[in-house]
Protein backbone atom coordinates (compact mmCIF):
# COMPACT_ATOMS: atom_id res chain seq x y z
CA UNK A 1 0.00 0.00 0.00
CA UNK A 2 1.04 3.00 -0.64
CA UNK A 3 1.38 6.58 0.76
CA UNK A 4 0.56 9.95 -1.13
CA UNK A 5 0.51 13.48 -0.12
CA UNK A 6 -0.85 15.88 -2.44
CA UNK A 7 0.19 19.92 -1.70
CA UNK A 8 -0.37 19.33 2.35
CA UNK A 9 -0.60 22.65 4.05
CA UNK A 10 -1.80 23.20 7.42
CA UNK A 11 -0.14 25.12 11.04
CA UNK A 12 -2.13 26.66 13.84
CA UNK A 13 -3.86 29.71 13.24
CA UNK A 14 -2.13 32.24 10.79
CA UNK A 15 0.68 30.30 11.15
CA UNK A 16 1.66 27.89 8.60
CA UNK A 17 3.99 25.35 9.50
CA UNK A 18 3.59 23.02 6.28
CA UNK A 19 3.83 24.57 3.03
CA UNK A 20 2.73 22.64 -0.18
CA UNK A 21 4.11 19.24 0.63
CA UNK A 22 4.09 16.33 -2.12
CA UNK A 23 5.09 13.34 -1.31
CA UNK A 24 4.88 9.64 -2.44
CA UNK A 25 6.02 6.73 -0.57
CA UNK A 26 5.52 3.04 -2.40
CA UNK A 27 4.62 -0.01 -0.64
CA UNK A 28 7.62 -1.34 1.04
CA UNK A 29 9.66 1.28 1.12
CA UNK A 30 11.05 3.85 4.23
CA UNK A 31 11.45 7.48 3.46
CA UNK A 32 13.18 9.76 6.45
CA UNK A 33 11.95 12.59 7.11
CA UNK A 34 14.85 14.81 8.59
CA UNK A 35 14.72 18.26 9.81
CA UNK A 36 15.90 20.55 13.10
CA UNK A 37 13.54 21.14 15.57
CA UNK A 38 10.48 23.56 14.12
CA UNK A 39 10.63 22.53 10.49
CA UNK A 40 7.45 20.76 10.42
CA UNK A 41 8.30 17.04 10.25
CA UNK A 42 6.38 16.28 13.75
CA UNK A 43 3.31 18.77 12.19
CA UNK A 44 3.52 16.48 9.50
CA UNK A 45 3.19 13.37 11.14
CA UNK A 46 0.38 14.55 13.08
CA UNK A 47 -1.48 15.73 9.88
CA UNK A 48 -0.74 12.26 8.09
CA UNK A 49 -2.31 10.21 11.30
CA UNK A 50 -5.02 12.42 11.62
CA UNK A 51 -4.25 14.50 14.81
CA UNK A 52 -3.94 17.68 13.28
CA UNK A 53 -5.94 19.62 10.64
CA UNK A 54 -5.16 20.48 7.12
CA UNK A 55 -5.91 24.06 5.67
CA UNK A 56 -5.49 22.22 1.80
CA UNK A 57 -4.27 19.40 -0.13
CA UNK A 58 -5.20 15.67 0.20
CA UNK A 59 -3.59 13.14 1.83
CA UNK A 60 -4.63 9.54 0.20
CA UNK A 61 -3.13 6.02 1.74
CA UNK A 62 -3.59 2.77 -0.01
CA UNK A 63 -5.57 4.59 -2.80
CA UNK A 64 -8.40 5.88 -0.52
CA UNK A 65 -8.92 9.68 0.32
CA UNK A 66 -8.24 10.07 3.99
CA UNK A 67 -8.06 13.61 4.18
CA UNK A 68 -11.50 13.97 6.54
CA UNK A 69 -11.59 10.56 7.91
CA UNK A 70 -11.25 10.22 11.52
CA UNK A 71 -7.63 9.07 12.80
CA UNK A 72 -9.14 5.44 14.41
CA UNK A 73 -10.41 4.53 10.92
CA UNK A 74 -7.68 5.85 8.50
CA UNK A 75 -5.59 2.31 8.88
CA UNK A 76 -2.15 4.31 9.67
CA UNK A 77 -0.33 2.63 12.16
CA UNK A 78 1.96 5.18 15.13
CA UNK A 79 4.87 4.06 16.71
CA UNK A 80 5.69 7.05 19.20
CA UNK A 81 8.26 8.07 21.38
CA UNK A 82 9.57 5.02 23.73
CA UNK A 83 6.96 2.58 22.14
CA UNK A 84 4.09 4.93 24.61
CA UNK A 85 2.81 1.16 25.29
CA UNK A 86 -0.45 1.25 27.90
CA UNK A 87 0.73 0.73 31.14
CA UNK A 88 -2.53 -1.22 32.49
CA UNK A 89 -1.95 -4.19 29.55
CA UNK A 90 0.02 -6.55 28.80
CA UNK A 91 2.15 -7.28 25.84
CA UNK A 92 -0.40 -9.37 24.39
CA UNK A 93 -3.41 -7.01 25.54
CA UNK A 94 -1.43 -3.98 23.76
CA UNK A 95 -0.59 -5.73 20.54
CA UNK A 96 -4.52 -7.27 20.84
CA UNK A 97 -5.72 -3.47 21.32
CA UNK A 98 -6.36 -2.64 17.69
CA UNK A 99 -7.90 -5.83 17.07
CA UNK A 100 -11.51 -6.25 17.16
CA UNK A 101 -13.25 -8.43 19.57
CA UNK A 102 -10.55 -9.89 21.17
CA UNK A 103 -11.14 -9.79 25.08
CA UNK A 104 -7.46 -8.74 27.12
CA UNK A 105 -7.76 -11.77 29.38
CA UNK A 106 -7.43 -14.04 26.24
CA UNK A 107 -5.54 -11.59 23.70
CA UNK A 108 -2.16 -14.45 24.47
CA UNK A 109 -4.61 -16.91 22.94
CA UNK A 110 -5.55 -15.36 19.75
CA UNK A 111 -3.78 -16.38 16.68
CA UNK A 112 -2.88 -13.03 15.23
CA UNK A 113 -1.75 -11.43 18.19
CA UNK A 114 0.89 -15.04 18.62
CA UNK A 115 1.83 -14.69 14.88
CA UNK A 116 2.84 -10.76 15.75
CA UNK A 117 4.57 -11.88 19.17
CA UNK A 118 6.28 -14.13 17.06
CA UNK A 119 7.24 -11.59 13.58
CA UNK A 120 8.82 -9.21 16.47
CA UNK A 121 10.75 -11.98 18.16
CA UNK A 122 8.40 -11.40 21.58
CA UNK A 123 7.11 -14.86 22.41
CA UNK A 124 7.59 -15.46 25.71
CA UNK A 125 6.95 -12.15 26.57
CA UNK A 126 3.20 -12.11 26.29
CA UNK A 127 1.83 -11.55 29.63
CA UNK A 128 4.25 -9.32 30.81
CA UNK A 129 3.64 -5.73 31.46
CA UNK A 130 5.14 -2.72 29.49
CA UNK A 131 7.34 -1.48 32.57
CA UNK A 132 9.06 -5.41 32.56
CA UNK A 133 10.60 -4.79 29.70
CA UNK A 134 13.20 -3.27 27.92
CA UNK A 135 13.74 -0.32 25.81
CA UNK A 136 14.30 -2.54 22.72
CA UNK A 137 11.33 -5.19 23.91
CA UNK A 138 8.82 -1.97 24.34
CA UNK A 139 9.63 -0.78 20.92
CA UNK A 140 9.69 -4.22 19.22
CA UNK A 141 6.29 -4.44 21.10
CA UNK A 142 4.38 -1.21 19.63
CA UNK A 143 5.41 -1.94 16.19
CA UNK A 144 2.90 -4.91 16.41
CA UNK A 145 0.60 -3.28 18.07
CA UNK A 146 0.56 -0.60 14.90
CA UNK A 147 0.71 -3.75 12.60
CA UNK A 148 -2.08 -5.62 14.13
CA UNK A 149 -4.77 -3.86 12.53
CA UNK A 150 -3.32 -4.43 9.31
CA UNK A 151 -2.53 -0.14 8.48
CA UNK A 152 -1.80 0.51 4.84
CA UNK A 153 1.01 3.19 6.19
CA UNK A 154 3.32 3.02 9.47
CA UNK A 155 4.60 6.76 10.99
CA UNK A 156 7.50 6.36 13.36
CA UNK A 157 7.79 9.41 15.66
CA UNK A 158 11.97 9.37 16.59
CA UNK A 159 11.03 5.62 17.94
CA UNK A 160 14.75 5.57 18.84
CA UNK A 161 15.79 8.32 21.03
CA UNK A 162 15.20 6.83 24.58
CA UNK A 163 17.60 3.48 23.52
CA UNK A 164 21.13 3.29 24.68
CA UNK A 165 23.92 4.19 22.23
CA UNK A 166 24.86 0.57 22.24
CA UNK A 167 21.10 -1.01 21.85
CA UNK A 168 19.75 1.67 19.13
CA UNK A 169 21.09 0.30 16.13
CA UNK A 170 20.30 -3.50 16.45
CA UNK A 171 16.87 -2.19 17.41
CA UNK A 172 16.41 0.45 14.69
CA UNK A 173 17.41 -2.41 12.03
CA UNK A 174 14.72 -5.08 13.36
CA UNK A 175 12.55 -2.91 13.21
CA UNK A 176 12.71 -1.56 9.74
CA UNK A 177 13.06 -5.15 8.40
CA UNK A 178 9.90 -5.62 9.71
CA UNK A 179 8.53 -3.05 8.46
CA UNK A 180 10.04 -3.64 4.92
CA UNK A 181 9.13 -7.15 5.04
CA UNK A 182 5.16 -6.28 6.00
CA UNK A 183 5.18 -4.30 2.53
CA UNK A 184 3.48 -1.44 4.27
CA UNK A 185 4.68 2.44 3.44
CA UNK A 186 6.68 3.90 6.19
CA UNK A 187 7.59 7.44 7.44
CA UNK A 188 10.56 7.75 10.23
CA UNK A 189 10.94 11.06 11.49
CA UNK A 190 13.93 11.95 13.01
CA UNK A 191 16.38 14.82 13.51
CA UNK A 192 19.55 12.75 13.27
CA UNK A 193 20.96 12.67 10.06
CA UNK A 194 23.11 9.30 10.52
CA UNK A 195 20.02 8.06 11.65
CA UNK A 196 17.81 9.48 8.75
CA UNK A 197 20.38 7.54 6.19
CA UNK A 198 21.05 4.37 8.05
CA UNK A 199 17.27 3.97 7.84
CA UNK A 200 15.66 5.91 4.88
CA UNK A 201 15.87 4.16 1.69
CA UNK A 202 14.93 7.78 0.73
CA UNK A 203 15.72 11.10 2.89
CA UNK A 204 13.10 14.35 3.00
CA UNK A 205 15.18 16.61 4.22
CA UNK A 206 12.56 19.43 5.38
CA UNK A 207 13.05 23.29 6.07
CA UNK A 208 10.54 26.05 7.53
CA UNK A 209 7.69 23.50 6.29
CA UNK A 210 8.85 22.77 3.36
CA UNK A 211 10.29 19.69 0.98
CA UNK A 212 13.59 21.19 -0.10
CA UNK A 213 14.90 18.14 -1.03
CA UNK A 214 13.86 13.90 -1.70
CA UNK A 215 16.67 11.72 -2.77
CA UNK A 216 18.47 8.58 -1.46
CA UNK A 217 20.77 8.98 0.92
CA UNK A 218 23.93 9.22 -1.52
CA UNK A 219 22.17 11.64 -3.32
CA UNK A 220 21.20 14.17 -0.74
CA UNK A 221 24.67 13.62 0.88
CA UNK A 222 26.41 14.05 -2.31
CA UNK A 223 24.42 16.64 -4.89
CA UNK A 224 22.18 18.57 -2.09
CA UNK A 225 19.71 20.97 -3.72
CA UNK A 226 20.14 23.69 -1.71
CA UNK A 227 23.09 25.30 0.66
CA UNK A 228 20.53 24.87 3.87
CA UNK A 229 20.13 20.75 3.10
CA UNK A 230 23.66 20.87 2.51
CA UNK A 231 24.47 22.10 5.92
CA UNK A 232 21.67 19.90 7.13
CA UNK A 233 22.99 16.59 6.06
CA UNK A 234 26.50 16.82 6.51
CA UNK A 235 29.73 18.96 8.11
CA UNK A 236 30.32 21.61 4.81
CA UNK A 237 33.74 22.88 4.77
CA UNK A 238 33.90 26.66 3.53
CA UNK A 239 37.30 27.41 0.89
CA UNK A 240 36.06 31.37 0.66
CA UNK A 241 37.86 32.49 -2.49
CA UNK A 242 40.87 29.69 -2.68
CA UNK A 243 39.33 27.85 -5.29
CA UNK A 244 38.63 30.61 -7.59
CA UNK A 245 35.31 30.74 -6.64
CA UNK A 246 33.74 34.12 -5.78
CA UNK A 247 31.48 33.88 -2.89
CA UNK A 248 33.33 30.57 -2.12
CA UNK A 249 33.17 27.06 -2.50
CA UNK A 250 31.68 24.60 -0.01
CA UNK A 251 32.92 20.63 -0.06
CA UNK A 252 32.72 18.03 2.78
CA UNK A 253 35.32 17.54 4.85
CA UNK A 254 36.33 14.04 2.83
CA UNK A 255 36.36 15.38 -0.16
CA UNK A 256 39.98 17.21 0.65
CA UNK A 257 43.53 15.55 0.00
CA UNK A 258 46.68 16.46 -0.36
CA UNK A 259 48.49 17.19 -3.73
CA UNK A 260 51.76 18.18 -3.84
CA UNK A 261 51.24 19.46 -7.61
CA UNK A 262 47.51 21.57 -6.37
CA UNK A 263 47.99 25.44 -6.60
CA UNK A 264 45.52 25.82 -3.35
CA UNK A 265 48.70 25.72 -0.63
CA UNK A 266 47.74 25.76 3.21
CA UNK A 267 50.12 25.91 6.00
CA UNK A 268 49.56 22.42 8.57
CA UNK A 269 48.66 23.47 12.37
CA UNK A 270 47.67 20.00 13.69
CA UNK A 271 48.60 16.61 13.02
CA UNK A 272 47.16 13.59 14.77
CA UNK A 273 48.89 9.98 13.61
CA UNK A 274 46.11 7.25 15.14
CA UNK A 275 47.05 4.12 13.50
CA UNK A 276 44.77 3.56 10.20
CA UNK A 277 44.70 7.26 9.88
CA UNK A 278 46.05 10.84 10.26
CA UNK A 279 44.42 13.86 11.13
CA UNK A 280 45.89 17.12 10.12
CA UNK A 281 44.94 20.69 10.30
CA UNK A 282 45.00 23.48 7.75
CA UNK A 283 45.27 26.75 7.57
CA UNK A 284 45.28 28.68 3.75
CA UNK A 285 46.21 31.50 3.00
CA UNK A 286 42.93 33.55 3.44
CA UNK A 287 42.95 32.33 7.12
CA UNK A 288 40.19 29.27 6.01
CA UNK A 289 40.54 25.94 8.09
CA UNK A 290 40.06 22.69 7.36
CA UNK A 291 40.55 19.13 8.70
CA UNK A 292 41.76 16.51 6.47
CA UNK A 293 41.77 12.65 6.72
CA UNK A 294 44.53 10.79 5.51
CA UNK A 295 45.21 7.17 4.57
CA UNK A 296 47.63 5.70 2.62
CA UNK A 297 49.93 8.48 3.26
CA UNK A 298 54.06 7.55 3.17
CA UNK A 299 54.49 10.41 5.49
CA UNK A 300 52.30 12.38 7.69
CA UNK A 301 53.48 16.13 7.16
CA UNK A 302 54.86 18.07 10.18
CA UNK A 303 53.27 21.08 11.95
CA UNK A 304 54.29 24.39 9.88
CA UNK A 305 54.59 22.49 6.55
CA UNK A 306 53.25 24.42 3.72
CA UNK A 307 51.16 21.96 1.68
CA UNK A 308 49.07 21.55 -1.69
CA UNK A 309 45.64 20.71 -1.00
CA UNK A 310 43.50 19.47 -3.57
CA UNK A 311 39.16 18.93 -3.84
CA UNK A 312 37.83 15.39 -5.24
CA UNK A 313 34.26 15.63 -6.93
CA UNK A 314 31.82 18.32 -7.41
CA UNK A 315 31.72 21.48 -5.01
CA UNK A 316 28.50 21.84 -3.05
CA UNK A 317 26.10 24.44 -3.10
CA UNK A 318 26.73 27.20 -0.31
CA UNK A 319 25.88 30.72 -1.09
CA UNK A 320 23.12 32.62 1.55
CA UNK A 321 23.51 29.97 3.94
CA UNK A 322 26.35 29.85 6.66
CA UNK A 323 28.22 27.14 6.63
CA UNK A 324 30.63 24.45 8.89
CA UNK A 325 33.77 26.13 8.86
CA UNK A 326 36.09 22.70 10.58
CA UNK A 327 38.61 23.73 12.71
Amino acid sequence: MTLDLHAVAGGYGSDTVIRGVDLHVPRGEIVSVLGPSGSGKTTLLRMIAGLHPLTSGRIVSGGRDVTDVPAHRRRIGLVAQEGALFPGLSVAANIAYGLRGVRARRAAEHPEVRRLLALVQVDDLAHRMPHELSGGQRQRVAVARALAPQPTVVLLDEPFNALDAGLRSGVRDGVLSLLRDAGVAAVLITHDRAEAFASGDRVAAFHDGNLAHLGTPAQIYRAPATPTVAALTGEVVRLPDVLGGGDGVGVRPEQLVLDASAHVRARVVAAHDEGSRAVIGVVFDDGGTALLELSGYAELPGVGAQVGVAVRGPALPTSSVPTTIVS
